[in-house]
């Protein structure tokens, strides 16, 4: 087997794509996207609700914080839109440049934003502001080297590398869980929340900037210049893709949807839950998710090889079943003890990894090459707005309200989804086919 990806076009060629150099690149730039991601994801938890909302009681400070962390995916369409237009007008690099750098200086602003007793609601306004921008960032953060892997990976190694920039997920997550975890242990309560919790967002815009270059000596480097050219991988107009491709947008969002409601539930809902419910102390709970998210690793990792037995959709649509059973165990795992609590994260995390790992792409080979670019990016952004975005605010708010059984209610619903979603799909290439 060769060792190089080649451009797919017939009658075009350019110099070899070395798969294990454009995977590296697609890992280190997933993973300090949701490094970022998880930082604030965590602070949102252990710091916000008393720096940002110190006027209200627990719960509700843990709902508003978790109002303002919505607002990144609401904004990740509006990034792309934007992106793309800047990559049309001015070229990949600078809008990978620019989009980094928006992410960086909204992640410093937060470093530096005084809390609620010195600013008051001004507070919370610039956190909401910084949170959308970092919503905006992550949607012109995309590359495209995705899409490049997967229209020019061999065949029988195709789900191997849709597997490798779902990695960045957990690496981050353990990476930032890590960092909350070493600074919640080595500082006094009141160092943690005064000026502790603030380092890990300065190290964010350190792994931004290196992360940046290390993306920007791929995407502007000739022959992965050319691999995209020659695989027709175009910043699309939004309104384009929606008239013409919107169908395979809302199909790929929901494809995935049982994955996307279960991301959440098993990094930022245990932690809130449990403090709410202060069953575990904040270093315990870190440390099994720290934990969990190594589980989840090798659970990614594994989702590569049996996507490559069974299939990618088969793998999906599996995932979700056995995801909607493991729904059903929600109320008895996490309102038990501290054991069965860690036995839901450490699960959860396993089921994560291997239907996660396969998530990214689900029913994007529905997309023409030309459209693939963009449609991956807006499908991406959908899928977490639609199974992501609310999932901590939804399923702590109604489970303090209701119980524990609205979270399998939550899970259920994203499992059905991806279920309608996966055999809608079939069905309409089961009619091309036949046409």
């Amino acid at each position: 087997m060769s060792n190089t990806l080649q451009a797919p076009m017939q009658g075009q060629s350019h110099a070899p794509v070395a798969p294990n150099e454009i995977a590296v690149g697609v890992v280190i730039g997933r993973t300090s996207e949701y490094f970022d991601f998880f930082v604030y994801g965590i602070a949102s938890v252990l710091i916000f609700p008393q720096v940002f909302f110190p006027f209200t009681g627990q719960l509700q400070g843990l709902l508003y914080s978790f109002v303002l962390f919505s607002l990144a995916f609401v904004a990740r369409p509006f990034g792309t839109a934007l992106f793309m237009w800047i990559q049309r007008h001015w070229g990949r690099g600078v809008k990978l440049t620019a989009a980094l750098f928006l992410l960086g200086t909204a992640t410093c602003g937060m470093a530096f934003l005084p809390g609620y007793e010195k600013l008051g609601a001004h507070a919370i306004a610039l956190l909401a502001l910084f949170r959308i921008m970092q919503g905006i960032a992550f949607g012109g953060s995309w590359d495209g080297l995705p899409s490049l892997l997967a229209l020019n990976a061999p065949k029988e190694k195709r789900s191997w590398y849709a597997m490798l920039g779902q990695l960045g997920a957990p690496i981050g997550f353990v990476i930032a869980s890590a960092l909350f975890l070493f600074l919640y242990n080595s500082l006094s309560a009141p160092d943690f929340v005064g000026w502790g919790w603030r380092y890990p967002f300065f190290v964010a815009f350190a792994i931004n900037v290196v992360a940046l270059f290390a993306r920007l000596r791929l995407v502007l480097g000739e022959e992965y210049t050319e691999a995209m050219e020659e695989s027709e991988l175009e910043p699309i107009r939004t309104t384009e893709m929606v008239r013409t491709q919107g169908y395979n947008i809302f199909i790929g969002s929901f494809a995935a949807l049982a994955s996307y409601a279960l991301f959440h539930l098993v990094t930022i809902f245990p932690l809130s839950w449990i403090a709410f419910q202060g069953s575990q102390t904040t270093a315990e709970v870190l440390t099994v998710q720290i934990l969990g998210g190594f589980v989840g690793i090798l659970a990614t990792i594994g989702s590569g090889w049996i996507a490559a037995r069974i299939g990618k959709r088969t793998t999906v649509g599996a995932l979700a079943a056995v995801i909607g059973v493991f729904s059903l165990l929600t109320p008895l795992l996490m309102g038990g003890s501290p054991a069965m609590q860690d036995t839901f994260i450490l699960l959860g995390f396993a089921l994560l990894g291997v239907s996660y790992g396969q998530a990214s792409g689900t029913v994007t080979a529905n997309f023409a090459p030309r459209f693939r670019y963009t449609g991956a990016a807006l499908t991406s952004d959908f899928a977490w707005l639609f199974g992501a975005a609310f999932a901590p605010l939804v399923a702590l708010g109604l489970s303090a309200k209701f119980g524990l059984l609205s979270v399998t209610v939550y899970l259920l619903s994203g499992v059905i989804c991806t279920l309608l979603a996966l055999a809608i799909n079939q069905s309409l290439e089961d009619q091309g086919e036949e046409s």
